[in-house]
């Protein structure tokens, strides 16, 4: 096992250099002058001259990526908290250390005091989430499974197909039109700042009702395929036929063999609840990882688009390895290859 996991470790390492390059080389491909897209559109001629200076723009991809590379890692001073360029940055940590991501130009400050609270707001959404959509889909998917062709396994399905098929941004103006506009139970908007009308808890309701709405049918409908394959197999039948109850032979034999093949499924909706729910977090107003992407984005914060995507990316890959471990638990067999 410890062979295996290292070298899926060496693999998701290599997966993960990669990627960050082709990341890096199309922000720095994209359209406009390099130290003009870091600086902000309101630099001065002699602020982009002295960093196109400092940063050697001049130099090869890979140069510039090794550079980028070594200012994360602690290896090399950030450039743009450089007091010649008289922009006023300043990192309480220093110029070099460990996780460097750089300035915002957005926001005016390092990139460690914004990406860490906003990623912080999403993981209590995510996790919430997951929290309320995982044994809810499984309890849901087991069950029609286990009656596959009954009028309730199609309502089930029928259901999920439906829920799957509404946008988030569709089910979002739905959900506030009843319980903002209409009954006045929860806030519109979910500022995570506490209130006396609206309590913090009150503020993540909505959100959540959404991203479980929009993730229920897709997961629900997964189990449920992989619990009828299970429950046609012969030694299910072998079990049932010795007597055995019936509870017994779902969560004894049946639920660990029927979670092999939704378990990729299972860990994807991670990687969505927290890098994917752009839409939620804009509509609700939510201060979350994936709004802040997009703010980067639109912005053209060149260091907030490059720091939001490497620990998406790393997001990614701790997730793959995860499952690989998961994989191994759940099938011993997985151990031999």
């Amino acid at each position: 096992m410890t062979v295996f996991i290292i070298r899926r470790l060496v693999l998701m390492i290599g997966i993960l250099c990669v990627t960050s390059f082709l990341v890096f080389a199309a922000v720095e491909f994209s359209p406009g002058n390099v130290a003009n897209k870091m600086l902000g559109p309101y630099s001065t001629s002699e602020q982009r001259e002295i960093l196109f200076r400092k940063l050697n723009l001049d130099d090869p991809l890979l140069v510039r990526y090794g550079r980028w590379i070594g200012g994360v890692l602690g290896l090399a001073d950030d450039p743009l908290g450089n007091p010649e360029l008289g922009l006023g940055f300043h990192d309480p940590r220093g110029t070099r250390y460990f996780g460097n991501l750089g300035y915002s130009t957005l926001f005016k400050e390092p990139v460690n005091d914004i990406l860490w609270d906003r990623l912080g707001n999403t993981g209590i959404l995510a996790g919430i989430t997951f929290a309320v959509l995982l044994p809810l889909s499984l309890a849901f998917g087991v069950f029609s499974g286990m009656r596959a062709g009954s009028v309730t396994d199609r309502s089930l399905s029928l259901i999920g197909a439906t829920l799957i098929s509404i946008p988030e941004f569709a089910s979002s103006v739905f959900l506030m039109a009843i319980f903002v506009v209409s009954l006045k139970w929860l806030p519109g908007t979910s500022p995570l700042t506490p209130s006396p009308d609206w309590p913090v808890f009150l503020q993540f309701v909505l959100p959540v009702t959404v991203l479980v709405l929009y993730d229920f049918g897709y997961v629900a409908r997964m189990i449920r395929g992989s619990m009828v394959e299970v429950m046609n197999m012969d030694f299910i039948r072998t079990a049932i036929l010795k007597g055995l109850p019936i509870r017994r032979v779902v969560l004894g034999h049946a639920l660990r063999n029927a979670l092999i093949a939704p378990f990729t499924i299972i860990l994807l909706q991670i990687n969505w609840l927290i890098t994917g729910v752009v839409v939620t977090e804009v509509v609700f107003s939510f201060p979350g990882f994936g709004r802040l992407l997009l703010e980067g984005a639109l912005y053209g914060d060149i260091a907030l688009i490059e720091a939001t995507t490497l620990v998406a990316l790393l997001l990614a890959v701790i997730t793959r390895l995860v499952g690989d471990i998961g994989y191994m638990l759940l099938n011993p067999r997985i151990r031999l290859t």
